[in-house]
């Protein structure tokens, strides 16, 4: 039961980190959307969080006792899995930043962002429901 709870939670973990960490790439395109021969950068949300969760057995997994021991990189540790935007239609500037496109991404992002805390907080509901006297 436990095994499983844990296997659950650090599903929801790991896909909350990198809904974050999206946010944050979407939010930085967003921002440079005026600047010259800025590329937007995205991630394939699917195989990252595969990557991610192949990886975190407990065997791979390292404790510290300082948190300045290990570095654990920028966005999550997404930036080895940056991918540059092809456009749709190329600015004279170099600018790769459809407006339209990064905002239909940034809440499709965040919905499914808060969709994950929802369904979190509906599993730990269930678990005090089990666990009260009746």
């Amino acid at each position: 039961m436990i095994s499983k709870l844990d296997k659950t939670l650090n599903f929801h973990h790991q896909a909350l980190g990198l809904r974050a960490a999206r946010q944050e790439l979407l939010a930085s395109n967003v921002a440079n959307s005026d600047t010259p021969n800025f590329k937007a950068k995205d991630i394939d949300f699917s195989s990252v969080l595969r990557e991610k969760i192949s990886m975190a057995t407990p065997a791979s997994t390292l404790r510290t006792t300082s948190p300045s021991h290990i570095s654990h990189g920028d966005n999550n540790g997404i930036s080895n899995n940056i991918l540059y935007r092809v456009p749709l239609q190329p600015s004279i500037d170099g600018n790769t930043v459809d407006m339209d496109s990064e905002r239909t991404r940034f809440a499709d992002n965040s919905i499914k962002y808060d969709a994950s805390i929802t369904f979190i907080n509906m599993q730990f509901r269930n678990l005090l429901t089990a666990m009260q006297e009746r």
